[in-house]
C-alpha cells in the first residue's frame, strides 16, 4: 500500500528544468540529435489576451522567472514587475541558444501567468474599494505550496494586507488577521472566546471581533461592546447570504447602532464571497474587506512566448509563426498604459523611456530587484492615474 505524499516541485526540479511539458523535453533531444542545439533565437514573452470587460493587466512574476533562467546562459530583457499594461504588449525577451531554453517555458509562463492575473485581479479590487482597507484572504482556496506565490501576487497588486502567517518571513510585511468562526465554536461561547483573544494576542493586533457566529449580527456587535469597551477596534461580518438577504441591509443596522449609541470609531469588516460588485455596492458604509476567492482564482490573463528571431550567420533574422508579429522589439513609456513598441533596431517616434531592460546577461544578475513593498508603491501610483474599472 502506498503512503501519502505531498503533489509539489522542489526549487531544484524548478529551476533545472524537470518541471516542464513532455514536448519541450522531446524538442530538446531532437535539436541536439540533429546538431541544431547551438541554433540561437530570441523570443519574445507578450500579453495576449485580457479577461473580458479588462482593459489593463498587472505585469507581475519576474522575480520567480528570472530566477528559474539564472544560471543560464541566457540575456533576460523585462519591463518592470508591477508595470500596467495592455494586450499585445512585448513584457519580457529571453536571448541565446534555443535547446538552453525551452525546458523554462513551461515554468516562466506558469509564473508569469499567474501571478499576473492574480496580481491584476487584486489591482481591480483595490482601485474599487477606493479608500477602503483591503485584506486578501484567499489562501484556503489553493494548494498551500504556492501561498507565498499568492500572496506576494496579491500584495503587489494593491491589497492593503495579506493572512499567510509566514508573510513576514516571504514579503516582510506583518500578516493580518482576526478569528475563525471554528475558534468560538469551541468555546461555545462567543463572548468567551473574544475575551480570550483579547487577553492571549498581542496587544498591538487590532481587536476585531467576528459577530455573526450564533446570533443576530447587531446583538453579538453590541455584545462585543459590552466585553472589550474602548479596546474594540472594529467587527467583521462573514455572512455573504445571510439569512435575512441584503448584506448592506445589515452593515447599514450595524452602522446606525454604532452611531446612536456613540461608537462610530468602531469599524466594520465584511468577509466572504466578496467580489468587484459587492465592493462597489458596500465600499460606503464597510471601513475593510476581506477578498479570498475572487483574488485567488481570477479570470486568467493570458501570456504567450514565442521565437521572433534566428541568428544566422551572425545576422538577427527576423521569424514568427503565423499570427504572431516577427522581429524582436523594445517597449518606450510615455505615460501610464501609453507605449510605444518599435523593432529592436528603430528609434522610438513618440516615448523616449526604455523600459525593457536587461536583467540577466548570461544568467547573472546585472541589478537589484525591488522589494515587494516597493513594487506594490509603482503599482498603486499607476492606479492612481487610470478610469475606475467598471465591476465584473
Amino acid at each position: 500500500m502506498g503512503k501519502p505524499r505531498l503533489y509539489v516541485a522542489s526549487e531544484e526540479e524548478i529551476t533545472s528544468g524537470a518541471i516542464t511539458d513532455v514536448y519541450f523535453a522531446r524538442t530538446k533531444k531532437i535539436l541536439e540529435a540533429k546538431g541544431l542545439d547551438r541554433v540561437r533565437v530570441r523570443m519574445e514573452v507578450h500579453i495576449s489576451d485580457l479577461p473580458k470587460g479588462y482593459e489593463w493587466a498587472v505585469y507581475a512574476g519576474l522575480e520567480e522567472a528570472l530566477k528559474i533562467l539564472e544560471g543560464k546562459p541566457l540575456d533576460v530583457y523585462s519591463i518592470p514587475e508591477g508595470t500596467l499594461v495592455k494586450s499585445n504588449t512585448p513584457v519580457m525577451l529571453i536571448e541565446g541558444f534555443y535547446a538552453d531554453m525551452c525546458l523554462f517555458e513551461t515554468a516562466v509562463l506558469g509564473v508569469l501567468r499567474h501571478a499576473t492575473s492574480i496580481a491584476t485581479k487584486a489591482s481591480r479590487v483595490k482601485k474599487l474599494a477606493r479608500d477602503r482597507r483591503v485584506v486578501f484572504f484567499g489562501l484556503r482556496a489553493l494548494h498551500p505550496a504556492i501561498a507565498p506565490s499568492v500572496d506576494r501576487a496579491a500584495y503587489i497588486g494593491g491589497v492593503d494586507a495579506v493572512s499567510g502567517d509566514f508573510s513576514r518571513r516571504y514579503l516582510g510585511v506583518t500578516p493580518v488577521g482576526t478569528m475563525p468562526h471554528a475558534l468560538i465554536v469551541v468555546f461555545e461561547d462567543n463572548v468567551a472566546a473574544w475575551k480570550a483573544f483579547d487577553e492571549v494576542i498581542e496587544p498591538e493586533v487590532p481587536r476585531i471581533m467576528l459577530v455573526d457566529t450564533f446570533n443576530d449580527e447587531r446583538v453579538e456587535t453590541l455584545q462585543a461592546i459590552e466585553a472589550l469597551g474602548s479596546r474594540l477596534y472594529g467587527v467583521r461580518l462573514d455572512t455573504p447570504r445571510s439569512r435575512r438577504g441584503s448584506m448592506r441591509e445589515i452593515v447599514e443596522e450595524i452602522r446606525w447602532t454604532l452611531k446612536a449609541l456613540n461608537y462610530p470609531e468602531i469599524k466594520i469588516v465584511v468577509s466572504g464571497g466578496v467580489g468587484e460588485k459587492s465592493i462597489v455596492e458596500l465600499r460606503d458604509i464597510v471601513d475593510m474587506f476581506g477578498v479570498g476567492t475572487s483574488i485567488a482564482f481570477p479570470p486568467p490573463v493570458d501570456i504567450s512566448m514565442d521565437i521572433v528571431e534566428v541568428d544566422r550567420g551572425g545576422r538577427w533574422v527576423p521569424i514568427a509563426k503565423r499570427g504572431k508579429m516577427p522581429g524582436a522589439k523594445r517597449v518606450f513609456k510615455c505615460d501610464v498604459l501609453d507605449y510605444e513598441v518599435a523593432l529592436w533596431s528603430e528609434e522610438p517616434a513618440r516615448c523616449s523611456e526604455d523600459i525593457l531592460v536587461k536583467w540577466l546577461e548570461n544568467g547573472r544578475l546585472v541589478r537589484d530587484y525591488p522589494n515587494s513593498s516597493e513594487i506594490r508603491s509603482y503599482v498603486l501610483s499607476q492606479l492612481s492615474r487610470v478610469p475606475e474599472p467598471q465591476a465584473l
